[in-house]
């Protein structure tokens, strides 16, 4: 392939259109699955070379994360967490272009965040053709248990993601959204700084 014909599908990729895994095998070198693997192994004793092997599987890393074993991601490069990250078990980044994540994001376990989906036609899934978009998740965001966020998907400051919801379309900050597909059930208020979950009653 030649750099014109690469640089054609990294220009197709960027904007969202559809491209199949032979255009985007040149793509391939960059995945870091035998780094993902020695991670997932390694002893959570060894905690610094578990911080070097996910500084190099990831794309940039904020200080003081946490990242359970299990992990996955289709690349790993293109992850970029920032401080105080914690992410539970089994979480999946389908990361074919960026995900970005503030600072003092928590995640459940078993949450997928995914860039790529395909089309709906199955002629135009030939050589699993598919598209790509970013996620964005900002500071403060928790997200809950069985999750998925989907591509091009912006999750706004302090907002709560419950679990086992399908976020499809972009949250707005500070409110809690549930549901598949996800929707905003109510806004953050000062009266949750005297309840333990987002159902209960202030006290008084």
């Amino acid at each position: 392939m030649t750099d014109a014909h690469e640089e054609e599908v990294l220009a197709r990729i960027a904007e969202g259109l559809v491209y199949t895994e032979s255009e985007a095998g040149f793509l391939s070198p960059e995945r870091r699955t035998d780094q993902i693997f020695e991670y997932n192994r390694t002893p959570p004793s060894r905690e610094e070379r578990r911080r070097e092997l996910l500084a190099g599987i990831l794309g940039s890393v904020g200080a003081r994360p946490v990242l359970l074993a299990p992990f996955h991601a289709a690349f790993g490069g293109n992850v970029h967490i920032g401080d105080d990250f914690f992410g539970n078990v089994n979480l999946t980044f389908v990361d074919d272009v960026d995900i970005r994540i503030g600072d003092g994001v928590m995640i459940a376990p078993s949450v997928t965040l995914t860039t790529t989906g395909h089309p709906v036609h199955p002629s135009r899934r030939v050589d699993f053709g598919r598209f790509s978009e970013p996620i964005v998740i900002e500071d403060k965001v928790w997200i809950g248990s069985n999750a998925v966020i989907l591509p091009g998907v912006r999750i706004g400051y302090g907002s709560v993601i419950g679990a086992g919801s399908v976020v499809s379309r972009s949250i707005p900050p500070m409110t809690v959204a549930v549901g598949a597909p996800c929707r905003v059930v109510r806004a953050i208020t000062d009266d949750d700084l005297t309840t333990r979950t987002a159902g209960d009653p202030p006290r008084p």
